[in-house]
Parts: C-alpha cells; sequence; structure tokens
C-alpha cells in the first residue's frame, strides 16, 4: 500500500513539476528582460543609425523636390533645409522611444522568448546579422525606393482622377453652383 501511495504521488508530481516549470518559461518578460535584449542587439546604436540612414533620404527627397523649384528659392535654401532635417533628426528622443517600446516587448514575448532571442544575438551570427542589418535595410530601402515611387505616383494620379471627376460631376448636376 506504501508503495501504491509513493508512486501514485510521483505521478502527480512529476506532471506539476514539468508544468511549473513550462509556466515560469512561459511568463510574461520582464523589463530586465527586455533590457537585456535591447542591451544585446545595441538597439540604441542600431535607432541612431537608422536615423542617419533616415537622413540620407530625406536629404535626397527634399534635393528632388527642390530642383523642380530652384530658380525661385534663395541659393543656400537647401543646405539650410539640410540642416533642419539634420537637427530635426539628430535631436529624435532615442531614449524615449526605446522606453516607449519596452513594455510592447513585455507585453508580446514571454521571458523564454528573450532568453532564446538574447542566445542567438550572443553568438557571432547574431552580432553579424545586427552589424549588418542597418546597411542591408538601407540598401533594400533603395532598391525598393522607385517601387515605391512609381506606385505612389499612380496612386496620387488616381487621386487626382477622382477628384477631377467629382468636380466636374458637381459642375454639371441640376442646382450646382458654378
Amino acid at each position: 500500500m506504501k508503495r501504491f501511495f509513493l508512486t501514485t504521488s510521483l505521478f502527480l508530481v512529476f506532471p506539476m513539476v514539468g508544468a511549473a516549470q513550462q509556466s515560469a518559461a512561459d511568463t510574461p518578460a520582464t523589463r530586465e528582460d527586455v533590457e537585456k535584449y535591447l542591451e544585446v542587439t545595441h538597439a540604441r546604436a542600431m535607432t541612431t543609425q537608422i536615423m542617419d540612414v533616415m537622413a540620407k533620404q530625406v536629404h535626397q527627397m527634399v534635393h528632388q523636390q527642390l530642383a523642380k523649384d530652384l530658380d525661385k528659392l534663395p541659393p543656400d535654401f537647401e543646405s539650410r533645409m539640410t540642416k533642419m532635417t539634420d537637427d530635426m533628426l539628430r535631436n529624435f528622443p532615442v531614449n524615449e522611444m526605446i522606453e516607449a517600446m519596452i513594455p510592447v516587448y513585455e507585453k508580446h514575448w514571454t521571458k523564454s522568448d528573450v532568453q532564446v532571442m538574447v542566445a542567438f544575438y550572443s553568438t557571432p551570427t547574431g552580432q553579424k546579422i545586427l552589424r549588418e542589418l542597418p546597411a542591408t535595410m538601407a540598401e533594400a530601402m533603395q532598391a525598393m525606393q522607385p517601387i515605391i515611387q512609381k506606385q505612389m505616383n499612380g496612386m496620387m494620379e488616381r487621386v487626382h482622377q477622382e477628384v477631377a471627376q467629382v468636380v466636374k460631376d458637381s459642375k454639371t448636376k441640376p442646382g450646382a453652383s458654378n
């Protein structure tokens, strides 16, 4: 009888130990877990690098936009716009943005998720991905820009056509003010 009780107890206790271990791994990530992940992934430096890439893209867009009206603008206007956008991007609240991300990560990731990601990004391959990601993303964005621009031009043309049609229709309706 003792043996039966001991065997039955062990069968009941072991699954509970396994469940306790599994649920501990499935607990939400803590602030400390997320901060460790952000540290290993160099999130602050990566965000700064992304801001640098954005600055270059903004400069290019501003240049393209101003090229259409250069004869109407003061000679130093483009350099003033470049300085203004640089100042705005330099003053981006990176730390504040990262602080805002932490609760979101805590909400969606478990302690186990973060531990696995920290382990991966601590490897040489993980570190290489982090090193190469800004350049990869910048080149990918540059490669996609003509496609996006073409799509946006098509969308804008369609909006202009729709607006023109609505204006035309409103003028031809009886009682419409002309």
